[in-house]
């Protein structure tokens, strides 16, 4: 099947259905018997995305009137995409793109003759370039809603955030310290042809100098190493572990902090991983026996907690609320698509309901942690400001992140700093 054709579906599942990436490449890739193929898809998928408005304006341009039928829209989308920002040999994307309109016959001149005027406009532009070369607008790439709250929220740093947010992330592994040394790990990609190196910032994070499929990462099928942002591997160390301690991750899912909590402090006295999804849950029960672990996986609202709790206090949570995820729109460019402004009212919402039922659940002295790779202050410091005034057992404590700024009652790493997603991180210990 054309690969073309293939990309334009799913990307329809996003738009339509308003299904995740992920989750719509994972129900397609395995299908497809190349890795070449999977690749490709994948890459063409993620490209628009990223670039949506950006492209999108750019289709405007190229037509009298907007096209109606989804599909043939988003095979000339990705037409563009390929003709603007990959090294596909412009008659290839050009022929590839107009196949897979298959037999929508009347599509296939129309594509034919909007991205033949893309090639002219481009030669015409790499002829007769501007004197003063525009400066990049990274708003093209944004939601106009989108890009307003970032504005809003960090006005001096908008324009690095918005850039951040259109560039490719770095895959960055964290090594099971338990196991083998980070350096150990090094000498092994070494060993087997992939270059990276240690971020300065966290003793676990190793950063590719290429992405490569995790089937070519040594160990990671016996859980020596895992994929996650150097970001996000500050939230284990943050709890304070130790033996015996009780433990609740609260929207634990896909279980990467999950696995880490354990590969920290394998000797706790009780790990509980909640979420409210079976589906992915399931993830978190996988994740943890690729990497020979074993906690209590529990599916189950945080805000009911008379439901799927025993009573017994926990020493240690971790709530790594539901955001916006404005921080990693870098690796989930579908977020600015699936993304809504009612969001920015539920979400917080949301995030209010589950810290007000999860608080009882503290022992007196225990700590929890509040993650969120969010941007958005309502997520993250505003949030944090109105559960602390409302709360009289509660003593913040500080919060030591390299590369982050200060943000209320926590801190907070911007995207791209670093090289890092953006994160917010807050502690909150219980008194009395």
């Amino acid at each position: 099947m054309n690969t073309r054709l293939i990309a334009a579906r799913v990307l329809e599942q996003v738009l339509s259905q308003h299904k995740t990436l992920t989750l719509a490449l994972e129900e397609v890739l395995p299908g497809l018997h190349k890795d070449t193929d999977r690749a490709f898809v994948q890459a063409l998928c993620y490209g628009v995305c990223r670039w949506y408005y950006r492209l999108d304006a750019q289709l405007s341009a190229l037509t009298q009137k907007p096209i109606k039928d989804t599909q043939i829209r988003l095979l000339a989308l990705l037409g563009i995409y390929q003709l603007r920002f990959t090294r596909v040999k412009p008659h290839a994307a050009v022929a590839e793109t107009v196949a897979a309109a298959q037999r929508k016959a009347w599509a296939k001149p129309l594509l034919n003759a909007l991205l033949r005027t893309c090639q002219r406009e481009m030669a015409e532009e790499e002829q007769n370039p501007p004197a003063v070369p525009p400066l990049p607008d990274p708003d093209q790439a944004h939601p106009d809603w989108l890009a307003a709250a970032i504005r809003d929220a960090w006005p001096e740093q908008a324009e690095a955030i918005l850039a951040a947010n259109n560039q490719l992330p770095p895959l960055v592994l964290r090594v099971n310290l338990a196991r083998q040394s980070r350096e150990a790990y090094l000498g092994q990609l070494q060993t087997a042809g992939l270059e990276a190196v240690a971020s300065p910032y966290c003793a676990s994070a190793v950063i590719l100098e290429q992405p490569v499929s995790v089937s070519h990462l040594p160990g990671f099928n016996e859980g020596q190493v895992s994929v996650q942002d150097t970001a996000a591997q500050f939230a284990a160390g943050l709890l304070e572990l130790q033996p015996g301690l009780r433990v609740l991750d609260v929207c634990a899912a896909p279980g990467g902090k999950t696995l880490h909590i354990l590969e920290t402090c394998p000797q706790l006295a009780r790990l509980v991983a909640l979420d409210s999804m079976p589906t992915r849950a399931a993830r978190i029960d996988q994740n943890l026996k690729r990497a020979g672990y074993t906690a209590e996986i529990v599916v189950g609202d945080a805000r009911q907690t008379s439901v799927w709790w025993n009573g017994q206090l926990f020493d240690r949570i971790l709530l790594d609320a539901p955001c916006s995820a404005t921080g990693v729109i870098r690796r989930h460019p579908d977020i600015k698509l699936l993304r809504t402004p009612a969001d920015l009212d539920e979400l917080p919402r949301l995030q209010a309901e589950i810290l007000e039922a999860i608080w009882p659940l503290l022992a007196p002295g225990g700590i929890l942690v509040y993650a969120t790779c969010s941007v958005l202050p309502r997520e993250n410091r505003l949030q944090l400001d109105d559960f602390v005034t409302r709360h009289a057992d509660v003593e913040v404590m500080p919060v030591e992140v390299p590369q982050a700024v200060p943000a209320g009652h926590g801190v907070q790493i911007l995207p791209g700093a670093s090289g890092m997603d953006g994160f917010y991180y807050a502690r909150l210990r219980k008194t009395g």
